[in-house]
């Protein structure tokens, strides 16, 4: 399969869909082709030098697996933001044993790279990026309402959501509908420093339809949380590429 110097490709775009997408999918996991976009849930391929910006392309080779694991452990710390040594497994995928972590993390710590902070009342132990402290002295952003979806980042370790900030979340996709007690693709709601709400939605053409939505226990509603909500509104209706909102 070769690529020529102008076109890219995409998923079930030539001869026999289902051959052709799984060739490009094989490639994709082996490196050889990266997603360039996506439109309407379809991928756009690339060759990879076309992708990854050249700086970072053309760095060499981390041949150093002791070197490679602290740079994996401190990129998840700084995906997450705050992460704890004994998050899910899934968290800390690709990022070696639970020792070499242990090993990792020391390291990080005695460079100066990371720095551990100590949560709540029980003093919880995660760890941040030291680059990152002097954001915990600086003003709070003006407040907006965000909407989270269940592959967020900050949702990866649901435990920590829960020990900071009192909000259980479950993906429930995987869920028979039966089982479920929100629903199939619930996004959460956050606003200033807490979760205030989630919503159960789905995409009707170019109609964005909420059809079920929950509030925070003391959660209170007033002029400025829907003043931000609205434009939260606005700004997903322009993420989904559609014209209205309703809620059915």
């Amino acid at each position: 399969m070769e690529f020529d110097d102008e076109a890219r490709y995409e998923e079930g775009s030539w001869y026999g869909q289902t051959k052709v997408k799984r060739i490009l999918r094989a490639m994709w996991a082996c490196g050889m082709v990266l997603t360039h976009h996506r439109r309407h849930g379809r991928h756009y391929y690339d060759r990879p030098e076309r992708v990854i910006p050249a700086r970072y392309y053309q760095q060499p080779l981390l041949r150093d697996e002791t070197a490679y694991h602290r740079w994996i452990v401190a990129r998840r710390v700084q995906a997450a933001g705050l992460l704890r040594p004994t998050a899910e497994a899934a968290v800390w995928c690709a990022c070696g044993s639970s020792q070499q972590r242990k090993e990792a993390i020391a390291q990080l710590v005695a460079d100066g790279t990371l720095t551990s902070v100590q949560i709540g009342e029980k003093g919880w132990l995660y760890y941040m990026l030291t680059s990152a402290l002097p954001l915990l002295g600086a003003p709070m952003p003006e407040p907006r309402v965000i909407f989270l979806g269940p592959l967020d980042s900050f949702l990866w370790d649901r435990k920590a959501v829960a020990q900071i900030f009192n909000f259980e979340y479950m993906w429930e996709v995987y869920k028979p509908a039966s089982q479920r007690r929100w629903g199939y693709y619930v996004l959460s709601v956050f606003y200033r420093d807490r979760f205030i709400a989630r919503l159960d939605s789905h995409l009707d053409g170019r109609t964005w339809t909420i059809s079920r939505w929950w509030w925070e226990p003391g959660v209170m509603p007033n002029d400025e949380l829907r003043a931000a909500l609205d434009a939260a509104i606005q700004k997903f209706l322009y993420y989904l590429r559609a014209d209205d909102v309703v809620c059915g």
